[in-house]
Parts: C-alpha cells; structure tokens; sequence
C-alpha cells in the first residue's frame, strides 16, 4: 500500500487549502482513511478520520474548520482545510487502517510521506 499525498503550500492565516491522498491497490471506500498531522517538535495529532459507512470524526480543534471526505471514483481521500490559523502549520499524513470502521485515532497501519502545511 501506497500513499501519497499533495496539496500542502504556504498560505495566510484565514485562507483554505485542500490536501488529497491517493494510492493504487489500496480501495479507500472500505477501509477507515484519517488524516494527522505533526508539527516541529510536536507530536502526531489525529485531524479526521472517515469509516466505510462515511461516519466522520474531527478532532475538537479542527471542528467546523476542516472536513474530510472520500472520492471513491478517484480513490482519493481529501482533507478541506478553511480559517487556516498559524498554529495548523505542520506535516499532514494521509493513513489507512486495516479495518472498515474507525477505533477512533488508533490502529492506523499504512503511511504517507506527508505534505507540508504552513500558515503565516
């Protein structure tokens, strides 16, 4: 399984970005798909995740700020970032569990390299 996600840029605080995780071999539809990240220093945060039923969960401090969501045509996962604030600068990873449903941030498996986001 390989992930690979794009989108990440160096933006101003309040703009928006998409970030988009692809890979081949991999169905996203039926596995649970999240998002994380991790800033300099910082450890890794779960952003959002995304089960095989499409029930969502968000991390307090991205709620009504960020959305995850499937595009099972394309086999790609993305991550609708708004009201981008400073402290949201870090390098997201896209991440695939084993399973169809979510255990919350826990029992992700496969990686991405990550894209880099930065707000100023």
């Amino acid at each position: 399984v390989q992930l690979v996600e794009s989108g990440g840029a160096s933006v101003r605080a309040g703009g928006s970005l998409t970030l988009s995780c692809t890979n081949s071999g991999f169905p996203h539809e039926n596995y649970c798909m999240g998002w994380f990240r991790q800033a300099p220093g910082g450890p890794r945060e779960g952003v959002a995740t995304v089960d095989k039923r499409g029930e969502l969960t968000y991390a307090d401090f991205v709620k009504g700020r960020f959305t995850i969501s499937k595009d099972k045509a394309k086999n790609t996962l993305y991550l609708q970032m708004n009201s981008l604030k400073p402290e949201d600068t870090a390098m997201y990873c896209c991440a695939a569990a084993r399973s169809a449903y979510c255990g919350g941030f826990s029992h992700f498996s496969y990686w991405g390299q990550g894209t880099q986001v930065t707000v100023s």
